[in-house]
This record gives structure tokens, sequence and C-alpha cells, in this order.
């Protein structure tokens, strides 16, 4: 009877133990549930960050394509030229 009772109570003590651990150690569950919840801001703050580069890269390659056919449409429509260059104009063969 008495090794049962003491089995008993160092059952009870470690199963006492282990639900300490589990409810206030570093894996513990509101331990794990905080990690989630600052794991899922984390990822929304990265996916805005990814969206925002996106439109930054978005814009910049528009600029530079704006650019350029902005230029080429000066050159050819308008005939402007850059400073220190020098136009020359080729005419086809009269027949």
């Amino acid at each position: 009877m008495i090794r049962a009772r003491t089995a008993t109570w160092i059952l009870v003590t470690l199963l006492v133990l282990v639900h300490l651990g589990l409810w206030f150690g570093k894996g513990s569950v509101p331990y794990v549930w905080s990690q989630r919840s600052q794991l899922a801001a984390q990822r929304l703050q990265t996916e805005e960050a990814q969206r925002r580069n996106q439109r930054l890269a978005a814009e910049v390659l528009d600029l530079r394509v704006g650019l350029e056919m902005i230029e080429e449409k000066a050159r050819s429509e308008l005939g402007m030229i850059k400073p220190d260059e020098i136009f020359v104009q080729i005419s086809p063969p009269k027949r």
C-alpha cells in the first residue's frame, strides 16, 4: 500500500513538472502562441515591403523606358541633339 502511494505521488509530481514546463517554460504553449503571432505580423510586413518594392521597380522601369522613348522621339521627329554631338544626315541617293 505504501509503495502504491509513493509511486502515485512520484507520478503525480512528474506530471506536474511536465505541465509546468509546458505552460511556463521556453517552449511553453503561450510562448509558442506569441511567437506565431509575431511571425504572422512579420510576414505581413514582409509582403507589404515586397509589394512596395515591386511598385518601385515598375516605376523605375517606366521612367527608364519613358525617358528613352522621349529622347528617341526628340531625336527623330524634332531633330534634337545632345550637347557636344555632331548631327550628320545622310540623304538617300537620287535615281
